[in-house]
């Protein structure tokens, strides 16, 4: 299956799913390929026939435009080498989850979440160890006892009841001993941080020289300014100060079909992300570009602070909506 036609069913499950689904990044250097939102679940997907192409780099800006953009960052891949996926199984690369598409399927479309996750020396799942504990007290089993049917050590036991992951394996024994199962899913929507080391997120890499005086402006104006390496827009603009945490995708180049191009994929991605975007130019000749608002640079310059350029942003954003 090509690239396009994989990208192309995911985005469809997606939308069969409830999920409104972002225009495809179809842009280069690109951290993601779509943005999707179902409520208050947010998802940035990059898709991929071998995840092996998933690079620490990638990996980085995805994960810190998921703490920007308060989203989770997905990968949905075919193969790793030249072995497919195992369904149902969550891996990781480089901090974020990947997925089949099949168990992507069964976690959007079936609301199955997967049980299973890949780590170093195997698969493993997650054990309720309340409940094993519980199941083991209404047995009358010692710890020493369940040891012994499971192959463990005592010390093992009381592991898994205070929380250890077990190996598949182990989840079928016990599920076996007890007839009742004693795993708990993979929450993948939340980083799957519950069977996975939760990382610092990565620093911010340096801004582009030539964007250098963009974020300048936009840092004295108030606005915590994130540079970007890998995607549509050059910087996540945030000001923390505001009771909305008002988020705006920002760019800067000349006022090229390129640009324009990037300016409609942050629309699109503006929209699922529920942000506004602005993009800086030497000279615009227009206001916006479905709904990305034109800035040119010596009048951000001039701009006062935060609240002049979000109501500029806004009118020019509005204006052409009412055009």
């Amino acid at each position: 299956m090509s690239r396009s036609a994989l990208v192309g069913n995911v985005t469809a499950m997606l939308e069969d799913a409830g999920f409104v689904v972002s225009d495809r990044c179809a842009i280069r250097p690109k951290s993601f390929d779509i943005a999707a939102r179902r409520g208050d679940d947010l998802i940035l997907v990059k898709i991929l026939g071998n995840i092996d192409a998933f690079n620490e780099a990638t990996g980085h800006e995805m994960r810190r435009l998921g703490t920007y953009l308060e989203a989770t960052p997905l990968v949905i891949g075919l193969r790793s080498r030249d072995e497919d996926l195992k369904p149902d199984v969550t891996y990781f690369r480089h901090g974020v989850p990947v997925l089949s598409p099949d168990t992507a399927y069964n976690l959007f479309i079936e609301d199955v979440p997967p049980l299973i996750y890949a780590a170093p020396g195997g698969l493993y799942v997650n054990i309720d160890g309340d409940l094993l504990a519980d199941e083991r007290e209404d047995r009358e089993w010692s710890l020493g006892q369940l040891a012994s049917e499971l192959g463990v050590s005592r010390r093992t036991v009381s592991k898994y009841e205070d929380g250890m992951n077990a190996s598949v394996e182990v989840a079928m024994a016990l599920q076996e001993l007890f007839e009742t199962p004693l795993t708990s899913p993979v929450d993948v929507l939340e980083g799957a941080d519950d069977v996975h080391e939760t990382e610092t997120t990565p620093d911010d890499p340096d801004a582009d020289p030539d964007d250098e005086q963009v974020v300048a402006v936009l840092t004295k104006a108030g606005y915590s300014v994130h540079p970007t390496l890998r995607s549509p827009f050059k910087a996540v603009s945030r000001d923390e100060d505001d009771g909305n945490n008002d988020v705006v995708l920002t760019g800067h180049s000349k006022f090229t079909k390129a640009a324009k191009k990037r300016a409609r994929i942050m629309s699109s991605i503006g929209r699922v992300t529920h942000t506004r975007s602005v993009y800086v130019v030497e000279r615009a000749k227009q206001e916006s570009v479905d709904g990305t608002a034109l800035v040119e640079r010596e009048e951000l310059a001039e701009l006062g602070d935060v609240a002049e350029l979000q109501k500029v942003i806004r009118e020019r954003a509005e204006h052409e909506e009412a055009a």
